[in-house]
């Protein structure tokens, strides 16, 4: 029996919603779940690895990549270049593994251009004031970036309608649970189910 393709999750948010903790909670508890890692022109920040957080590019080299079509989806965010490896994406998803991405929302709308069947998730902050308390209290970015975020926060928050759930993390293990409680119920949509159990209904159609 073929393998089935794997289901492609898209988590999107503004700078300091949580997004990234939440994702790698996620992800240490739910092997089956492969994230893809984004490429950026952004500079690492303090503790970030190459290729485990991202992989660092010069600016040329990613507009190089963009011209040859290596990206599923990239964008410009905050002043810098981000995209997804459409080949990394298409072997995990053919392989049966279930894929996330954690990407904005301009990339968010091309992957659904391109794979509509995939699920997308915004994550929203609980309030204006524990975004910014949560931006400053990071202690990563200066403070024209941090300002630069805010200002963009709302563009970003507007188009949070556009995705098929939204969560908001105002406590932490509430918000893990909602996103755990939504890939939980993709897997079992009934046409993952029924190609994964098809010799079984076949058997159960057949008894007598």
């Amino acid at each position: 029996m073929e393998k089935p393709c794997g289901t492609l999750f898209i988590v999107a948010a503004p700078s300091g919603a949580g997004k990234s903790t939440l994702v790698n909670a996620l992800l240490e508890g739910d092997p089956a779940i492969s994230l893809s890692v984004s490429h950026t022109t952004r500079a690492p920040r303090p503790g970030e690895q190459y290729g485990r957080h991202y992989y660092f590019l010069e600016r040329a080299e990613f507009e190089r990549e963009i011209a040859e079509g290596v990206f599923l989806e990239h964008a410009e965010v905050h002043g810098n270049l981000y995209g997804t490896s459409r080949r990394t994406v298409q072997e995990l998803l053919a392989q049966g593994h279930d894929v996330l991405l954690e990407i904005d929302w301009q990339g968010a709308q091309q992957i659904r251009a391109s794979k509509p069947d995939c699920v997308s998730v915004f994550i929203l902050p609980p309030s204006r004031v524990e975004l910014e308390r949560r931006l400053r209290g990071r202690g990563s970015d200066a403070p024209e970036v941090i300002e630069r975020r805010l200002h963009n926060s709302r563009g970003e928050i507007a188009h949070a309608h556009e995705f098929d759930f939204i969560i908001v993390n105002d406590r932490f293990d509430d918000a893990l649970e909602d996103l755990r409680a939504i890939v939980h119920a993709v897997r079992q949509r009934s046409a993952l189910q029924w190609k994964r159990h098809e010799s079984l209904i076949a058997e159960l159609l057949a008894a007598e």
